[in-house]
């Protein structure tokens, strides 16, 4: 009888390194001291890692977690293409359940750890939008599939590159995203025309604004509308993110410097 182990060495022969995806304590120290390095994948460093690759997002599909842990750490200089590397990562819920094995490509460069980790908008603010715009796509309003464009940072620029389409109903408020009140009525004011512009700290400074920046020279896929040309010229011009949910398709897609560099189905997230 060949003993289970001896066939599935393999996965882990060999590597240069192995990943933790949001590991316990206990879990975290039963790998501490392997053979090869150990990184730890997670929203927050609790079991004080060594080295930690933050995941801002709780991507719920294992690829693509997977794919933004390898990029972050390769914007770290943890790992480089070429190398082999071990991913301990959970599908089912609690400590890690499975094991993949992954070549790091150079190609696994896609800029969207550079979204968060890079961009002028504080993470969490970037994170904020974000789960604003997928529970959007999730539910729409009122059971109807609704557009929204959110522009995040260097909010006093993009104001000067836009123009009010009506009342600005956050002229004299000081509210912020992430307050639960304040996500109902993003979501209230999303049915109508224009972006929200929200600063670096996540305070929210304008509705209804018509961006008025050229469309030249902006790098968007084929079939994408005005919104999402918009979204993506403005942070051509700015140091914003521009995170854009689609009426037609119901995806979440985030641009930054011009180009588009994630996008997020809102029914897998």
């Amino acid at each position: 009888m060949v003993a289970l182990s001896e066939l599935l060495g393999d996965l882990v022969a060999d590597v240069d390194g192995l990943f933790l995806f949001t590991p316990s304590h206990s879990h975290y120290e039963q790998f501490a001291e392997t053979d090869v390095p150990t990184v730890v994948i997670a929203p927050e460093n609790t079991v004080e890692a060594e080295t930690f690759v933050e995941l801002p997002l709780q991507f719920q599909n294992v690829k693509d977690r997977i794919r933004f842990g390898v990029e972050g750490a390769m914007e770290q200089s943890i790992v480089e293409a070429g190398d082999t590397i071990a991913c301990n990562v959970g599908v089912f819920g609690g400590d890690p359940d499975t094991l993949v094995r992954v070549r790091v490509e150079e190609n696994m460069r896609s800029g969207i750890y550079d979204l968060f980790a890079n961009s002028r908008a504080d993470p969490g603010v970037i994170r904020d939008v974000f789960e604003v715009a997928i529970e959007l796509g999730k539910k729409g309003q009122k059971g109807e599939p609704v557009g929204a464009l959110f522009i995040v940072g260097d909010a006093g620029k993009v104001m000067n590159k836009s123009r009010p389409l009506s009342y600005n109903p956050f002229e004299k408020s000081h509210v912020y995203v992430g307050d639960p009140i304040v996500n109902v009525m993003l979501k209230e004011f999303s049915r109508l025309d224009g972006a929200f512009v929200i600063s670096d700290s996540g305070k929210i400074v304008s509705a209804y604004r018509y961006l008025e920046p050229s469309a030249e020279g902006v790098d968007i896929p084929k079939g994408l509308g005005a919104r999402h040309m918009a979204g993506g010229a403005i942070t051509r011009d700015t140091n914003a993110t521009a995170i854009v949910l689609s009426e037609s398709d119901g995806l979440v897609r985030a641009f930054k410097g011009g180009k588009m560099i994630l996008e997020i189905d809102p029914e897998a997230y």
